[in-house]
């Protein structure tokens, strides 16, 4: 599998490469987030490793600029900077996960490889479109429709809502959200899974603070309730 690293940082492009290549990963490195957006395509990663603070494009608006390419694989996000802010624009962004400089090698292996496996049992997993009413699924090419609009929702989004979606009736509570879509090895991370569920109810809604579709269960989760149907 190839994982392309783009970071200004050559020490920790180096580091990374070593750890990637001695777990038998195949690594591309780039310095800047414009030689992202401009050969990811051609190299076509596995996943991608992706600085924040970089000179010219920062992290934040190449994986916002690679999302709308079409790039659906997993992005981590890697920075000195760790705090709860910065952690919801990058996932606001497209990001998948957000490792906190310096880190351990062993973390970047573990959260690497619990991505890949997630993203490859997503596009396992059945295909056939989901009607629900006037919102409309499409596993195979990971878009979702409203009254035969395009609605725009991050990866991260899209396996939140088709989650609750091929499990209708069923209460996800937040630990199960993130062992679902995120993996096992996440379940204590501090992800701000109501942030997802306001983002997708805002494009989702038609009343975005009385959710129809994707309502909270007072002190325990999250369902999802077709709507339209009848």
């Amino acid at each position: 599998m190839r994982i392309l690293v783009v970071d200004d940082d050559a020490d920790v492009r180096s580091l990374a490469k070593r750890v990637l290549e001695r777990e038998g990963y195949e690594c591309v490195l780039l310095a800047n987030g414009d030689e992202a957006v401009e050969q990811c395509r051609t190299i076509e990663p596995d996943a991608i490793v992706l600085d924040i603070m970089m000179a010219g494009m920062d992290g934040f608006a190449t994986c916002e600029k690679l999302r709308g390419q079409g790039v659906t694989v997993p992005i981590l996000f890697l920075s000195a900077k760790g705090d709860l802010v910065d952690k919801t624009v990058g996932f606001r962004s497209g990001a998948d996960d957000y490792i906190v400089k310096p880190f351990e090698p062993q973390e970047l292996l573990i959260r690497i490889r619990a991505h890949l496996r997630l993203y490859q049992r997503l596009v396992g997993m059945d295909k056939d479109v989901i009607a629900s009413g006037d919102l409309t699924i499409d596993g195979r090419r990971q878009v979702v429709f409203l009254r035969g609009t395009q609605i725009d929702l991050t990866p991260k989004e899209f396996r939140i809502l088709l989650l609750f979606a091929q499990n209708p009736g069923t209460v996800f509570t937040k630990d199960q959200i993130i062992e679902e879509v995120w993996g096992e090895e996440f379940v204590s991370e501090t992800t701000s899974i109501a942030v997802f569920i306001r983002r997708i109810r805002e494009k989702i809604e038609e009343e975005p603070s009385k959710p129809k579709r994707l309502k909270t269960i007072w002190r325990v989760g999250y369902k999802y309730e077709p709507f339209g149907e009848q």
